[in-house]
């Protein structure tokens, strides 16, 4: 009787949003479907479905993407296409920095991590998605997730020519990201 209890209040509890479906437009077009892994680093995704949910990621920029590493997108404060994106990157959202949630999951070709300042309890908003396995990162910035579909989306990502990878002109965009269940 008490497994029959455990269940239903299980079954009433919060449901987790499981994933996020990103459009993406500029020098690459398509939607990204990423599974966002709630029980590794739950109050990572949860700020992450908050602020997609509020459409605070829609227009923001892929501000700084590296050849052979990764791409880094949601600046939600200073990375919205059209604004002065020489500060994208140095941004946040309006919700608290969080505690890291580091996890034994390998940077691989297709994670989705969150992007972070020197401190590791900084992470905020932004985050990035490995095109290439990057073992350096293993253990030292929170995984959030992985690509399901749309990789080859992700592989046409305009790359930066900047400084440590910063996109010069026109950079790619996340036009609209989307909460699945």
């Amino acid at each position: 009787m008490r497994s029959l209890a455990f269940i239903a209040c299980v079954l009433a509890g919060p449901a987790f949003a499981t994933g996020l479906e990103v459009d993406i437009a500029g020098q690459a077009n398509g939607t990204v479907k990423i599974d966002l892994l709630e029980d590794v680093a739950p109050k990572h995704v949860e700020q992450i479905t908050a602020l997609a949910a509020e459409g605070a990621y829609d227009g923001v920029v892929f501000h700084r993407v590296i050849e052979g590493f990764m791409a880094q997108t949601g600046d939600v404060q200073f990375g919205k296409e059209g604004a002065d994106l020489r500060r994208a990157g140095t941004g946040g959202s309006d919700r608290p920095d969080l505690p890291a949630e580091f996890s034994d999951l390998n940077y691989d070709r297709g994670v989705v991590g969150m992007a972070r300042s020197q401190n590791p309890n900084s992470a905020n908003s932004q985050f990035f998605i490995m095109f290439d396995e990057g073992a350096f990162l293993n253990g030292q910035y929170t995984v959030v997730g992985r690509v399901t579909e749309g990789m080859e989306v992700v592989d046409q990502i305009k790359r930066g020519q900047g400084p440590n990878g910063s996109v010069v002109g026109e950079a790619d965009k996340m036009v609209s990201v989307r909460v699945t269940e």
